[in-house]
């Protein structure tokens, strides 16, 4: 008997330590046979999560959230060295300022201020987000007008002032203390659009501007993050939803990744690399949502995301995948999955490597989220 325990002890160890042999030995042997194991171990260690019920400024959608645990080993991640934060001050004529910079003021003085891009891409406010960040450290994303003056801020990192005193970490309370109380509707060309309370986020009427604060919920409903948006810019988008096409698409699939990348690493994990094979995978999920219109980790095939996976030849040792459905933009796609614990706790897995992004839309341009992560 104790010799049967102890060979059942060493078959374990071996299958454990697989991913340490599998590849060198699977040049001189076939290793298919081994396929049913490794489905067998996956189906026992599949763990879901299922969460409903979030909020976005338009109406109530569901979202849900699904991980897997497989086999895992070392892999190289990238821990960014930390940075300084920047010396902050209270904004000389706007209510809020991020990182220095005001609504009005000149591309110039935000490229003293910050810096060279890390990139440009279309919003749904029909401008650029240009993204600035240091290893994803010092996050901000700012918009530009016709005249290349700012009309648009957002940041999810400590880089907010105020003349209010309202900062990163401030409460609900001392926000709305600071800006009375939040719009419940919105104007949008010739319709009025009410806004559903919302625990993890209030708009605020500030001058001659609309300011979004972001709540963290799981953090005593703190601010973790701003969009301000001038009063021209909020109104120029006539409706709740931007007209979808490729490059608006490429722009939020951007988006969600940096901002992903942004709260991973505002909460000490790695900085995930983009995977092209992967994103495809997730953009076909998005689309065939938005085409068949239903929402759900299993499509109308029965496939869960690792049948996906498997039929795209993605070999993970780990993988999960986060879904949202009908948020305007990324930014609230990705501040309603932070609020969502099951999706909060799939964006920061330490285990994973690499993230992979799909958008599509429907015919009435509600955009479809899927984001794909796994460990390689």
């Amino acid at each position: 008997m104790k010799r049967i325990f102890l060979f059942i002890i060493l078959i374990v160890g071996v299958y454990i330590a697989k991913p340490l042999w599998e590849e060198p030995v699977s040049k001189y042997v076939d290793l298919s046979f081994l396929n049913p194991v490794d489905e067998k171990i996956n189906s026992i260690l599949n763990k879901e999560s299922v969460t409903s019920a979030m909020s976005s400024i338009r109406d109530t959608v569901n979202d849900v959230t699904v991980f897997i645990t497989s086999k895992s080993s070392g892999v190289e991640r990238i821990l960014p060295d930390k940075v300084d934060k920047p010396d902050l001050m209270k904004p000389d004529h706007s209510a809020i300022s991020i990182h220095n910079i005001e609504l009005g003021a000149t591309e110039a003085e935000v490229k003293a201020e910050l810096g060279e891009s890390k990139n440009r891409t279309l919003n749904d406010y029909g401008t650029e987000w240009v993204t600035y960040h240091e290893d994803y450290q010092n996050f901000i994303m700012v918009s530009f007008d016709e005249k290349r003056e700012v009309n648009a801020l957002y940041t999810n990192d400590d880089l907010i002032t105020s003349k209010a005193g309202i900062h990163y970490g401030s409460t609900k309370e001392e926000v709305r203390n600071a800006y009375g109380t939040p719009l419940k509707e919105i104007r949008k060309g010739f319709g009025i659009y009410i806004l559903q309370d919302n625990e993890g986020m209030d708009l605020f009427k500030t001058g001659d501007s609309y300011t979004y604060v972001f709540y963290d919920i799981h953090e005593g409903t703190t601010v973790t993050a701003i969009q301000i948006v001038t009063h021209a810019l909020e109104h120029q988008k006539s409706g709740m939803y931007a007209a979808g096409d490729a490059s608006l698409r490429n722009g939020f699939e951007q988006q969600l990744f940096d901002l992903t990348n942004a709260a991973r690493v505002r909460h000490g994990r790695s900085i995930l690399r983009w995977n092209d094979a992967i994103s495809e995978t997730a953009r076909k999920h998005s689309v065939d949502m938005a085409i068949n219109n239903y929402f759900s980790h299993d499509n109308l095939k029965g496939q869960s995301p690792f049948d996906r996976m498997k039929v795209d030849s993605i070999k993970y040792r780990r993988a999960g995948e986060n879904l949202a459905y009908g948020q305007s933009s990324s930014i609230f796609a990705h501040e309603g999955l932070m609020n969502s614990k099951g999706h909060r706790d799939n964006i920061l897995i330490e285990d994973y490597s690499h993230l992979g992004i799909g958008v599509a839309f429907n015919e009435e341009f509600q955009p479809y989220y899927t984001e794909n992560f796994f460990l390689q």
